[in-house]
């Protein structure tokens, strides 16, 4: 299974890049990611939020295949611990899931037409983080979640 987590827009802190480069590496001991970053919407910042929303959520959408299987890294989601999450992902590959696509949003959230097309809803945690972190905490959580069903000591309970 191959996993795709889609953002919009670069990020702009170099030490958050560090940290996403490291855990996108070590993934690639156990299956295939892509990080896949849109580009911000020209002028979005001028913008209505509804309109932006609706432009991101074009540019999201335009990345999915059919068949994919969508999740959502929103604030209203489930939440779930990492032994949950670790077995949410099994759980798709034992599915026979091709490609299990995670969306970042951005600053808004999601538009209406993301928010119907989505299998799943996550949430990180019910805190709120800036979307640009929230791309480091996610990658760091699907390797641990890779760790945990591979039986590696990175977890700790």
């Amino acid at each position: 299974m191959k996993t795709v987590l889609v953002m919009v827009g670069r990020t702009s802190a170099a030490w958050l890049q560090t940290g996403i480069d490291e855990y996108v590496k070590r993934l690639g001991r156990y299956a295939p990611f892509e990080l896949v970053v849109l580009p911000d919407v020209k002028k979005g910042g001028s913008l209505p939020q509804e309109v932006l929303k609706e432009k991101e959520g074009r540019l999201l959408l335009d990345q999915l295949s059919p068949g994919d299987v969508l999740v959502l890294l929103d604030e209203n989601g489930k939440p779930a611990g990492s032994r949950d999450f670790a077995g949410f992902v099994q759980k798709q590959m034992v599915a026979g899931v091709r490609r299990l696509v995670f969306i970042i949003g951005g600053a808004y959230g999601f538009s209406a037409e993301v928010h119907q097309r989505a299998d799943h809803k996550l949430s990180l945690s019910r805190m709120t983080f800036s979307h640009q972190m929230v791309r480091l905490i996610f990658v760091e959580q699907l390797y641990r979640a890779h760790s945990i069903l591979n039986n590696e000591p990175y977890h700790h309970d």
